[in-house]
């Protein structure tokens, strides 16, 4: 390690040491024979002096310091005088004499100052993401979501939960918003799709044998961007076998709950409202509506209606997904009312925002043939699009439900951002495109003859 300490670690109790430290320069000020200096981390500031003697190559080395330059120094740390303390910040009772310095590397002409409160455009920030992320409110977000991250994994570990990893590269089943393809150079002229949900690899989970599964799980969805999507996007997917629908509401208050106390210290008051589709139509014309008071106001939304009509394409659609369970009181109804019937399934609401949403799953092959039929997909579309789940079916299917929930959209809200881009580590702009690395990009004619694909148009130069 070339470091002995963090910069956010000295406190009084380091007087005396000789610590070594690393990290950015992130102010530098002249005070006659004295020069200051703050020096950063994600950990936090310590400030360090030079003076020019006995250490004359260490002063003027400091002299040449500007903003942003990573620098490696050794020194002694000392209180600081009195009155010049900074209560503000942990390190705020010490400084650190320096002995030696090492210019680790130097930083050129920013592109804008590393500060909170600057009132950039977008495009800058995404170019110099690194830049940006540097910024305390903005790399506090990035934090804050690595702990949330964490206490979820926690809560469901100790729940006997397992997290499995499930395919990147799996087939396409264009429903609903369009596939990601990635053609197949081993198997010419045939494509994988990146997956926009884990939903038929966790089902299969269950049949399995793997009763309780997590997963923090990277989606993609080929769909027009809004402040509150990304092409690529995260959440947190979990199903359970052997279980109704309070089941899965009451596990998921319970880790909301653990989760809000031991990360930001909040109580959430349990259980959440519960409304019905119904009634949040009727009532406040929404079906995430905004209820109650309090930064955090959680809502159930069940009883979704299974279907709805396509006026278009003048036939009835899955308003989840047909893996979705009709409420077996409205089974009668399969046949003759198909508005009437409602779904197995729940929203999460959070103020006024839908962040979650799930279901109990059909484990039988005989409704969901019969749910195909009403949809319209024959017997050859399903087994060409879900043949492997089906497959299943014939083997003992467990009951089993579960849910997912988008992580990006939770944390801008409980980070008050205007943008799920402010809590992704490297975003991409409303078009889909990474500014900072410029993806996507065109390939070379090799790789295109490597993958039999022919363009039908070239860019223009």
């Amino acid at each position: 390690m070339l470091r002995t300490h963090t910069c956010g670690q000295l406190t009084a109790e380091d007087v005396n040491k000789e610590v070594i430290l690393c990290g950015w320069v992130d102010s530098r000020r002249d005070h006659g024979k004295i020069i200051f200096i703050d020096i950063r981390d994600r950990y936090g500031l310590t400030q360090v002096i030079f003076l020019p003697k006995p250490n004359v190559q260490t002063y003027e080395k400091a002299k040449r310091l500007r903003n942003e330059d990573v620098i490696c120094l050794k020194g002694m740390v000392n209180p600081r005088p009195q009155k010049t303390e900074n209560p503000k910040i942990s390190t705020g009772f010490v400084e650190v004499c320096a002995q030696e310095l090492d210019i680790l590397s130097e930083c050129g002409d920013l592109p804008f100052n590393i500060e909170d409160g600057l009132d950039l455009g977008e495009e800058i920030k995404l170019t110099y993401r690194y830049l940006d992320l540097r910024r305390k409110k903005v790399s506090e977000k990035i934090i804050l979501r690595h702990k949330f991250n964490q206490a979820f994994r926690e809560f469901l570990n100790k729940k006997g939960f397992l997290e499995i990893e499930t395919p990147f590269l799996t087939k396409s089943t264009p429903e609903g918003a369009r596939d990601y393809l990635v053609p197949s150079r081993l198997n010419p002229n045939k494509f994988y799709a990146l997956p926009q949900s884990p939903q038929l690899f966790k089902q299969i989970l269950m049949a399995s044998g793997f009763d309780r599964y997590y997963q923090i799980v990277k989606c993609f969805r080929d769909e027009d961007l809004r402040k509150d999507r990304q092409p690529e996007f995260t959440q947190l997917d979990l199903e359970m076998s052997f279980v109704e629908e309070q089941d899965i509401l009451a596990l998921v208050e319970q880790m909301m709950a653990e989760v809000f106390y031991s990360v930001l210290g909040i109580d959430l008051k349990l259980p959440f409202p519960r409304v019905s589709y119904k009634e949040a139509m009727e009532k406040y014309k929404s079906d995430k509506p905004d209820i109650g008071e309090g930064q955090y106001r959680f809502l159930w939304v069940v009883d979704f209606p299974l279907f709805e009509y396509d006026q278009d394409e003048k036939r009835w659609q899955a308003c989840h997904h047909p893996f979705t369970a009709p409420n077996s009181d409205d089974l009668k109804n399969l046949d003759k009312d198909l508005s009437s019937i409602r779904a197995r399934s729940y929203d999460l609401v959070l103020n006024g925002s839908e962040i979650g949403s799930g279901s109990i799953r059909i484990h039988s092959g005989k409704l969901q043939k019969k749910i195909f039929d009403i949809l319209g997909i024959s017997d050859e579309d399903a087994q060409s699009k879900f043949g492997f789940l089906l497959k299943a079916f014939n083997f003992g299917f467990p009951p089993h439900g579960g849910a997912a929930f988008g992580l990006d959209r939770l944390y801008a809200i409980i980070t008050q951002s205007e943008s799920i881009r402010e809590v992704i580590a490297f975003p991409k702009t409303q078009k889909g495109v990474c500014l900072l690395s410029d993806a996507p990009s065109g390939i070379n004619d090799g790789q295109l003859k490597e993958l039999n694909i022919e363009l039908l148009e070239q860019e223009e130069e």
